[in-house]
């Protein structure tokens, strides 16, 4: 039976969830939730009912006799439960409030899963790029620490924009490289790719 618990709690939170995102208010999503499960377990009990008198009669009147009083004792108990998810009707929210702490939990293992990955990319990623490359700048991107670089970009040979990889504030048009591939001085520098801001496929750069 775990596994019906189970898979009826998670549907149950979908559902609230599907229907807070189609505005359905709180209060309304409730009664819905409510009158969908205390109809399930008036099904359940009007087939209950249906033993009543179907003991085996060759297990004598006293079987017969505990049969029926059983039968009566599971169906009173069922048609309480009906009651009780009813009576959930009438605007607690107990639904909006499940599925409130069950997407504060989500979101709390979400942010334990993030601030271990962050860990890794800092610690063990970051140290094996090199400077002034384009994979250390995805890098920093992802961490959210690319601020302090260059913006300029352009493209390349095949078409693909590329983005300086030096610090802000760097370009300097006169201060030319010495050769095609060397360091690039006062110019932008991606990977083998160095150009200046006067290039027909170059988006100037603004030192911030």
């Amino acid at each position: 039976m775990s596994q019906y618990q189970s898979a009826g709690t998670n549907a149950r939170l979908k559902l609230f969830a599907l229907l807070q995102a189609q505005g359905v208010p709180a209060n309304e999503a409730d009664d819905l939730v409510a009158a969908l499960e205390a109809g399930a377990v008036a099904g359940a009990q009007s087939e209950v009912v249906e033993l009543d008198g179907m003991a085996p009669a060759s297990q004598g009147a006293m079987f017969a006799d505990g049969w029926d009083e059983g039968v009566t004792a599971v169906s009173e108990a069922l048609v309480g439960i009906a009651d009780r998810d009813w009576m959930r009707r009438g605007g607690r929210s107990t639904g909006a409030a499940e599925l409130a702490v069950h997407i504060a939990d989500v979101r709390q293992r979400e942010r334990a899963s993030l601030v271990r990955l962050e860990a890794f990319v800092r610690e063990t990623v970051l140290p094996r790029t090199h400077p002034n490359t384009t994979e250390r700048r995805r890098v920093l991107e992802a961490l959210g620490e690319a601020g302090g670089l260059c913006t300029a970009r352009t493209r390349n040979a095949d078409g693909d924009v590329i983005v300086c990889t030096r610090e802000a504030g760097h370009y300097d048009p006169d201060d030319e490289p010495p050769f095609k591939g060397g360091e690039p001085d006062g110019w932008h520098k991606a990977g083998a790719s160095i150009w200046k801001d006067s290039g027909a496929a170059c988006v100037p750069h603004a030192a911030v």
